[in-house]
């Protein structure tokens, strides 16, 4: 008995595939350049601070550019912090908003929480800025109080010159921190990670979601075995997403932190910092050497944009998630 050969299979496009094709190869050739042509922008302004400070850039924390003497350590320091303290508070607030909408609401109102999510991502930044500074900011104090007071033997929720015994002690060292900032920029980045959460959390299997319940599962139970394994690849993205854009915030933490350029662990104290922030309030005023040294902030910045990305997608593609699941 002779095995045949397989049959080889002819793949017929017409001209529409052909246009969507090159439609979405031109998309991805031109995003690449882009982001190839900003890199290289940045890395050409920044050659000559770079050159200037050396290896010293990594870990000074000062900014004095003109002086010869400044660093990234301080501001990326601080941007991860913000990040973080953002990305703490939205996952859990995402998490629940996206099943809420695409398991408990009900048909009528699944519209209307849909709509005032994607509107709240249409709100200016400058407006969760004012709003941060002269609204939460002052109501948020006894909150950090609280924290400091339970929790101040953990280095991170420590406060300087804070004495939770002393009626006068001043609630200015509370004031424009990293704590304040990242609960702005949470409310920032929510929607958007929302929105990939419950899309991918509608799209679960039907049929996986009556098997579950005809097997007895309760709502949770059906939720916990088919939608969450089945969404673990929307909750990584849109996380990273939306660390991606804590990182790069700008208006928002520049109207609400007190910059200090140096190493601020404390969240809960005052004065915090953040690249964009840096370049926000030294732009106007910076000569051409200085000019040089935030490209080379901006640099940074990018690089590690650039990292969380590439993260984020590694990780994606390696979750059990989908129809994998």
């Amino acid at each position: 008995m002779t095995l045949e050969a397989p049959r080889k299979l002819v793949l017929i496009s017409d001209r529409g595939d052909i246009i969507y094709r090159t439609v979405a190869r031109s998309g991805g050739i031109i995003v690449l350049a882009i982001m190839t042509a900003i890199g290289v922008f940045l890395a050409l302004r920044a050659g000559q601070a770079i050159g200037k400070a050396g290896f010293s850039f990594v870990w000074t924390q000062a900014w004095e550019p003109d002086a010869n003497h400044f660093g990234i350590s301080a501001v990326l320091i601080g941007t991860l912090i913000i990040a973080l303290v953002a990305i703490v508070i939205a996952v859990p607030l995402s998490l629940g908003t996206a099943l809420y909408i695409s398991e408990y609401a009900p048909r009528k109102l699944q519209r209307t929480l849909i709509s005032l999510v994607d509107l709240m991502a249409a709100i200016p930044s400058v407006v969760f800025g004012l709003w941060g500074f002269f609204s939460l900011q002052g109501n948020i104090i006894d909150v950090a109080k609280w924290i400091s007071k339970t929790f101040g033997w953990i280095p991170i929720f420590a406060v300087d010159g804070f004495n939770a015994d002393d009626p006068l002690s001043s609630d200015t060292v509370f004031t424009a921190s990293s704590f304040v900032a990242g609960i702005v920029v949470a409310l920032m980045i929510t929607p958007i990670m929302t929105s990939i959460m419950r899309e991918v959390f509608s799209q679960a299997p039907v049929g996986e979601r009556e098997g579950a319940l005809g097997l007895g599962a309760t709502k949770w139970g059906m939720i916990r075995s088919v939608v969450l394994p089945y969404g673990v690849g929307g909750i990584i993205g849109g996380t990273m997403l939306g660390l991606g854009r804590a990182l790069g915030e700008t208006i928002a933490v520049y109207m609400i932190i007190s910059p200090v350029f140096a190493i601020q662990p404390h969240i809960l104290q005052s004065g915090a910092s953040s690249i964009s922030s840096l370049i926000a309030l030294k732009y106007g005023e910076a000569t051409a050497f200085g000019m040089s040294a935030l490209m080379a902030a901006g640099l940074t910045l990018f690089f590690v944009t650039l990292v969380v990305n590439f993260g984020a997608s590694a990780i994606v593609a390696r979750s059990r998630s989908g129809q994998s699941s």
